[in-house]
């Protein structure tokens, strides 16, 4: 995978975004994480809260390959977001506009639309040990919890994978 100098996404542990995201800034990596409010509710009381608008990312401003896999060492840190052989990079522009979106206070209710797959629906895996492997989806817990069948096995494999592993079988 090529790598040139841009915003990168890095995939971190579940409900580790703000623990990664002040770590990078320790070491003197420029990240950024969007924060959105929410309500949550309980059954005593109800809190408005900071929430990630991207779950489980965090965007790295990366200027060299040292930097590149410095942010990688981070604890919570798992790897950077990938579509086929290409890193997901994101424009200056993007970042800005994002960064914009979650600091407008009359802005209310940001959530993001994930297109999850659907039941029946068969995937190739892109990343991992079952790369290259086509699934049937069984059941969806959430975007993290996924239960795929692999034909060729006669067995369902339970995993929690992230939804972006998934690509489109042939």
């Amino acid at each position: 995978m090529s790598f040139k100098i841009g915003w990168y996404v890095l995939y971190v542990k579940s409900r580790w975004e703000k623990k990664v995201h002040e770590s990078l800034n320790n070491i003197s990596l420029e990240s950024f994480l969007p924060l959105v409010k929410t309500t949550q509710q309980w059954s005593d009381r109800r809190k408005i809260i900071l929430k990630p608008l991207f779950p489980s990312y965090v965007f790295v401003n990366i200027n060299s390959s040292l930097e590149f896999h410095k942010a990688l060492t981070v604890n919570g840190a798992c790897t950077y977001i990938s579509f086929g052989n290409e890193y997901a990079c994101v424009n200056e522009q993007e970042i800005d506009q994002i960064k914009l979106l979650v600091g407008d206070d009359n802005i209310t209710d940001i959530t993001t639309i994930v297109d999850l797959p659907k039941i029946g629906q068969t995937k190739k895996i892109s990343y991992g040990p079952l790369n290259g492997l086509e699934c049937e989806i069984i059941k969806i817990n959430n975007l993290n919890k996924i239960i795929v069948r692999i034909d060729s096995l006669q067995q369902n494999i339970m995993a929690t994978v992230p939804l972006h592993v998934f690509e489109p079988a042939l």
